[in-house]
């Protein structure tokens, strides 16, 4: 995010310059052009409970708005958006969500590896190998399968009747995290109910010759390329209408630091440090342009399908969120954000929503305080109307999400 001011900011600026549908995309987003029409870029949003928060930290409010403290002993999260969305739909398909990430596991707090957390603020972990997501989606179990499934309805039942005599001797705290926990099981013990009512209906065959099943990080191009794919092969299939994906995290820790190198650089965060230095922005964009690259080819994937089940294509069937709770250094204010798709869920595309204005927060840290210390000076919206305005227009009837506000009707 160059200041206006900067050289590089006609060029290397990760917002278009412009409003509304008068906007010229920066080179940013060179391979995003051709779904100009299917897309909207949103800036001046944000979550209130993250703008004065270090940008390391923010990740884990990205789709909950929730307000995460400043320490583990008083960290509390809430449900994500994309469970929200779940809780509505998921019963529909085999599987309720799809949760992926490039580190994967479910990270410590304040740095998840994960988007996904359920209605009690525990994070859900992420599969981050192909192969495994692969087969969960689309290998046969063996013939063991019911029997592993009855077993496992055995055991919980077991659990919770011994954990419930328990409960009469624990104190109010211990009563908490005990319930905490309960629930996780009865979590537990609705998904092996759904997987008994699906064992035996056939899993759908897809082709995957295409596919490097056994790709890793070291491979960044290739390896987004093929969580995209499996995305598209999820809804295509209809075997979940739900799925995050966290290509990477704020904090530059673990294997997703590396994915810069698909572009010729060595840690995709020392980016956002070096912006100071000569061609800093334009390395830093350069970056951005292999990201909005890849999600634009997974958008255009969608695109160019025929919906299976009804009209249009599969983008005009699916609402895609992209975006990142930080903007500029350690900055998470003004997020870069696009929607786009649900064309046939009455969104409006081939917009600029700059309701960021002429006063862009950003511009890179020469020492004294940090961007994110600095005073506030324009008020972004909730990022949590955009969430609602997201919710109801997929079928769920709901005024508010988090912190919302309201809704974002220029949408739709």
């Amino acid at each position: 995010m160059p200041l206006a001011e900067d050289p590089a900011y006609k060029n290397w600026s990760w917002f278009p310059h412009g409003d509304g549908t008068e906007f010229e995309f920066t080179k940013c987003f060179e391979h995003l052009k051709p779904l100009r029409a299917q897309m909207t870029v949103l800036s001046g949003f944000s979550h209130p409970h993250g703008r004065i928060v270090h940008g390391h930290n923010n990740a884990d409010q990205f789709l909950t708005a929730a307000a995460t403290g400043g320490g583990d002993m008083d960290y509390k999260n809430t449900i994500s958006l994309d469970q929200e969305y779940a809780e509505h739909v998921g019963s529909q398909t085999r599987f309720a969500s799809l949760v992926m990430s490039t580190d994967g596991g479910t990270g410590t707090a304040r740095g998840a590896h994960t988007l996904s957390f359920d209605r009690n603020g525990r994070a859900i972990p992420a599969q981050h190998r192909p192969k495994r997501i692969f087969d969960m989606l689309f290998v046969k179990a063996d013939g063991d399968a019911a029997k592993r499934l009855a077993f496992t309805k055995s055991a919980l039942d077991q659990l919770l009747a011994d954990a419930r005599s328990l409960r009469s001797d624990l104190s109010a705290n211990d009563k908490l995290r005990l319930d905490e926990y309960l629930e996780a099981v009865r979590q537990t013990e609705i998904k092996v109910e759904k997987a008994k009512r699906w064992i035996n209906t056939p899993l759908p065959k897809v082709d995957v010759d295409h596919l490097n099943l056994e790709v890793t990080p070291s491979d960044p191009r290739l390896y987004l390329q093929t969580m995209f794919e499996l995305i598209y092969l999820a809804y295509q299939t209809d075997s979940t209408r739900v799925a995050t994906y966290q290509i990477g995290r704020e904090n530059g820790v673990g294997q997703s630091d590396y994915l810069a190198r698909a572009v010729g650089f060595n840690l995709s965060h020392a980016l956002s440090h070096d912006t100071k230095k000569e061609n800093g922005w334009k390395n830093f964009g350069i970056y951005c342009q292999f990201l909005n690259q890849e999600f634009g080819r997974f958008a255009t994937r969608l695109r160019d399908t025929p919906e299976p089940a009804g009209v249009g294509s599969m983008l005009d069937n699916t609402l895609l969120l992209y975006g990142s709770a930080s903007s500029a250094f350690h900055l998470s204010r003004n997020y870069p954000l696009i929607l786009a798709g649900g064309s046939n869920m009455g969104f409006k595309h081939g917009q600029y929503i700059n309701h960021a204005g002429g006063s862009p927060q950003g511009g890179h840290w020469s020492g004294g305080q940090e961007p994110w210390q600095k005073e506030i000076t324009r008020e972004d919206l909730p990022l949590s109307n955009v969430f609602v305005t997201m919710l109801r227009q997929l079928g769920v009837e709901t005024d508010r999400f988090a912190d919302s506000t309201g809704t974002l009707d220029v949408l739709i």
